[in-house]
């Protein structure tokens, strides 16, 4: 059996991209696309951002990495940044979303251990999520696509409808110890959660004594129009992991979390040994300097708008194809009447525009945060245009 030296785990499509310009890919063959992927909403300053590559530049020149048995001045300073506009009191770096959610979950059992309650082990999770491809996150995730074949899973999770409270509440009995949740699916589609239910979860969690641990991995650092999502609904949680857009393009996640909610996360409970490494702290100091600047995330929202009313203006002229849009903010998902991943393609190949496939046929659109009118209008008559010229498989 020939096996190719990369491993075959992804479906790689015929796009090689070799360089980047603002909200542009340039493949090898020397294609240019409207990049309204955002490498899976990671790169929310564009490509080859100045501040961004600036920063990452110095500080590659200067220190990269030294392991954290030493003291982390960039480290410290990142996390007090984090803390200063978040609710959280102390922040874990990471190298991934996965990895972030993979302590999000440590962090809570440690608390109800460190409470005197080792039993209050099991999270709460919910049905089309997805929380990372780590065995311990794909034991989180209830897809069976996620799961086969990597058996036995870790236990101490249970699954309820995405949106439905009571649902949820019946859950609840002496092993729980939180919700872990996204507070809009990504990979499910683009469904935010409705503000009762997720105003529900951290009531339920104040009457039981559990911890909210949200999953902000996609949703986070800007992406709806807020820091991150929650805000939106009024909801402080216990625990976050946060990833993607917080390096910019640059491979990093945290797990922020409140005082009480890491009080188990004591010496030796957890560690990393790239985790929060100079080079990833200047990429992620680098990116909150824009998204925490004036008037920036106002923009985002007012972008979100703009663009969810010109892909509310284009769907009658395509409702063969076209069901519904939603998301928030820069998270948009456009329904469709037929396969996404499909449509997606032939936007890609055929018109020169990135997008990304979801669940319950969904096409998401993720652009940098960074786009202009122009971006916006470009996009529109590219998705017009594919739209117009889209023939869906047929069934046979």
């Amino acid at each position: 059996m020939t096996m190719p030296a990369l491993m075959p785990v992804y479906p790689r499509c015929d796009v090689r991209p070799v360089r980047g310009e603002g909200c542009y890919l340039i493949s090898e063959d020397g294609r240019r696309f409207l990049d309204f992927a955002s490498g899976i909403a990671v790169n929310l300053l564009g490509h080859g951002h100045p501040h961004l590559t600036q920063a990452i530049q110095q500080q590659a020149a200067t220190l990269m990495h030294v392991s954290n048995l030493y003291g982390s001045p960039q480290g410290e300073a990142l996390a007090a940044r984090l803390v200063e506009a978040t609710f959280a009191d102390t922040v874990f770096f990471t190298n991934s979303g996965a990895e972030a959610v993979e302590c999000a979950i440590k962090t809570a059992r440690r608390y109800h251990f460190a409470n005197g309650q080792p039993e209050r082990t099991t999270l709460i999770a919910f049905k089309n999520a997805f929380h990372g491809r780590t065995l311990g996150t794909i034991s989180a995730t209830d897809q069976d696509k996620m799961r086969g074949g990597f058996e036995p899973l870790l236990p101490g999770f249970r699954y309820a409808p995405f949106d439905d409270l009571a649902a949820a509440e019946a859950l609840i009995d002496e092993t729980t110890a939180g919700f872990l949740v996204e507070p809009i699916q990504g990979e499910g589609g683009i469904r935010p959660a409705s503000d009762a239910f997720l105003q529900g979860l951290r009531r339920l969690c104040d009457e039981h004594g559990l911890l909210l641990v949200l999953d902000e991995v996609q949703c986070g650092v800007g992406r709806t129009g807020a820091l991150y999502a929650h805000e939106l609904y009024g909801v402080t949680p216990d625990i976050m992991a946060t990833a993607k857009g917080i390096g910019g393009g640059f491979p990093m996640g945290a797990c922020l979390a409140t005082a009480e909610a890491a009080k188990g996360m004591t010496f030796g409970t957890h560690g990393s040994t790239y985790g929060g490494n100079p080079l990833a702290m200047a990429a992620g100091s680098a990116v909150l300097d824009v998204v925490l600047a004036p008037g920036f995330l106002e923009t985002v929202k007012a972008s979100g708008e703009r663009l969810r009313g010109a892909i509310e203006q284009l769907l009658p002229n395509h409702d063969h194809l076209f069901e519904s849009v939603r998301g928030k903010g820069l998270m948009l998902g456009i329904k469709c009447k037929s396969d996404s991943r499909a449509f997606v393609a032939h936007a890609r190949d055929h018109h020169g525009l990135l997008l990304v496939g979801a669940g319950e046929n969904v096409v998401r659109v993720l652009p940098p945060l960074v786009i202009e009118q122009s971006h916006i209008d470009e996009f529109v008559e590219k998705l017009s245009e594919a739209a117009r010229t889209y023939a869906p498989p047929s069934d046979d």
